[in-house]
């Protein structure tokens, strides 16, 4: 089956690097990428697809057909991670919640290791669990 997936259009890279610009307070230019995926039990296609780094890790959009959308973000290639959503159809939304389920890891990874270290200093203070997004 042939699959004939469009580039990304210059509106979908402008929402892609608005939405980094906010949540990182300056410029981050995502690079094109194309990379091979399962499209719904249809076999194996090449996807165009952005990627970018910051604060540690990366992060792919894939498009996977006009306007549908697929997130990752990993800090090992060996286990990348999604939102939970098999299929965005707004870039939008699928940007944004990538980048909120990276900071919910992050958040939860520093509760873990706060709550380690207390335990191991017999500290009575309680992990800091306020909310980790734009701005952090």
């Amino acid at each position: 089956m042939s699959h004939n997936i469009p580039d990304f259009t210059d509106n979908e890279l402008w929402v892609v690097r608005s939405t980094l610009k906010e949540r990182y307070g300056k410029g981050v230019e995502p690079q094109f990428a194309d990379t091979e995926v399962m499209l719904d039990g249809d076999g194996m296609a090449w996807c165009p697809a952005l990627f970018w780094s910051a604060r540690g890790a990366n992060f792919v959009i894939v498009k996977t057909g006009t306007s549908r959308y697929k997130a990752y973000f990993y800090f090992h290639p060996e286990h990348q991670l999604g939102t939970g959503i098999d299929h965005y159809d707004d870039i939008a939304e699928c940007v944004v919640s990538v980048l909120q389920v990276e900071a919910d890891h992050i958040r939860a990874q520093k509760i873990k290791t706060d709550e380690s270290q207390a335990k191991d200093n017999d500290s009575p203070d309680k992990p800091d669990t306020s909310p980790l997004f734009w701005g952090d």
